[in-house]
């Protein structure tokens, strides 16, 4: 079991990992390849202290290195959901369950709305893991709906088990789908249903359909763990970065404005300290 589980692999989560280690703390970093980050893509950055003249490929590959040199292992993929088990947390990394006493969130600035209805019937015909859930829909009719080229091995698998399957791509262009796969294209507008999924409304038409799932680019922090406080589109923190959530912290643009590399990694260090403290009080007093 993991001590501390760090999602994302931007500023704030490098300054956790690294500030983790320091506090002989065993943790990973789970995370989407380093260019999935905005930093990635800045042309220059000019207003982080002691680093000037750097673009952001740059400066995060050097807060990358730093980590990888103390010993901060990574694991790329994504996290499609959490899990409190009263005493500890699992987290689902692409249908590996990994155990952890403490998380920090630090997944960046949350880009992904929910749709209407995404919220309601989560659980309840609503899945972000087509691997996971799959199998509860044999024989049955399923629409994945996908941000990114990630969905095509989901909508393949899927089309293996269920009775008939629609893909709506919302990118471009589609790579490789079955034959057996149909293709819908357009604007997704709600999910449908009563107790559970009925359908999803797509370009005002509605397709029947036992259950909806969603491959996006971020998952809303709310539907990543249940329960967990947030306004807006930020997890809401105090100043020791702590959530309403025990043993659960973020840090960084997730957190809210202003969206600055200083702000994210000082977020980051504070996240690691309180996380660390908790678990050593934890360990004194248990």
């Amino acid at each position: 079991m993991l001590d501390i589980a760090i999602i994302g692999s931007g500023p704030a989560a490098l300054s956790a990992a690294l500030n983790c280690i320091q506090r002989n703390k065993t943790v990973k970093v789970f995370g989407r390849s380093l260019d999935s980050s905005l930093l990635f893509t800045a042309e220059k950055v000019d207003n982080y202290l002691g680093m000037p003249d750097m673009n952001g490929e740059e400066m995060l590959n050097q807060f990358y290195q730093h980590a990888v040199k103390l010993g901060v292992p990574f694991q790329e993929c994504r996290i499609t959901q959490i899990l409190a088990m009263g005493d500890h947390y699992v987290l689902n990394a692409e249908n590996e369950f990994i155990e952890t006493k403490a998380i920090i969130l630090a997944s960046g600035i949350i880009k992904s709305k929910a749709f209407p209805g995404e919220m309601e019937y989560l659980g309840k015909g609503v899945s972000y893991c087509a691997t996971c859930d799959g199998m509860l829909y044999k024989n049955k009719t399923v629409v994945l709906v996908s941000e990114n080229s990630e969905g095509e091995a989901d909508v393949n698998f899927l089309s293996d088990i269920c009775k008939k399957v629609i893909y709506v791509p919302l990118y471009h262009p589609v790579y490789y789908v079955k034959d057996n796969v149909e293709i819908k294209e357009g604007k997704v507008e709600e999910i449908v249903g009563d107790v559970r999924v009925k359908g999803i409304i797509i370009n005002g038409e509605k397709i029947e359909c036992d259950g909806v799932f969603l491959i996006k680019n971020t998952v809303p922090p709310e539907s990543l763990l249940f329960g967990l406080e947030t306004e807006g589109n930020s997890i809401k923190v105090n100043r020791n970065m702590e959530t309403n959530l025990k043993n659960v912290y973020a840090a960084g643009d997730c957190t809210g404005a202003p969206y600055q590399i200083a702000k994210a990694v000082g977020e980051g260090l504070v996240a690691a300290l309180s996380a660390a403290t908790a678990l050593d009080k934890e360990k004194k007093n248990p």
